[in-house]
């Protein structure tokens, strides 16, 4: 029997890491105000959940999409405009949480990365019809 103990709690460690801490109060509550609400999910729906890697904080359960939804309806509550919430998530959390990258930086090679290369597969393909001919 008690060399059953040790086995249980072993084996409950990861349920109990899970973490149970209080949901924020506005994770999964609404704004009052539609108008606010509309631009807390158009906003939540352009950043990624970061411990889910592939959903938006809107289209997550996890606890820190959680955190991220509750952040950003405080914010717009606040009266912070969209824009404003969306830059401090990125300082926060990096660029990789924004689904649509800036125009800068490492955002400027994603934008521009599609175009070279499509240039480049016409060039090639351009070589290889001059050969055969």
């Amino acid at each position: 029997m008690r060399a059953i103990v040790p086995i249980l709690l072993t084996l409950s460690t990861p349920v109990i890491a899970q973490g149970s801490g209080p949901m924020p109060p506005l994770a999964n509550r609404q704004l009052v105000d539609p108008a606010k609400e509309a631009q807390a999910m158009r906003l939540m729906h352009s950043l990624r959940c970061i411990q889910c890697q592939g959903q938006s904080i809107a289209d997550s359960d996890a606890a820190m999409a959680a955190t991220m939804r509750a952040e950003v309806r405080q914010q717009i509550a606040a009266g912070e405009k969209p824009e404003a919430i969306r830059s401090w998530m990125i300082d926060r959390y990096g660029e990789w949480v924004s689904f649509e990258p800036d125009m800068k930086g490492a955002g400027l090679l994603l934008w521009i990365a599609p175009f070279f290369i499509f240039l480049a597969s016409i060039w090639l393909a351009r070589g290889l019809f001059r050969r055969r001919a």
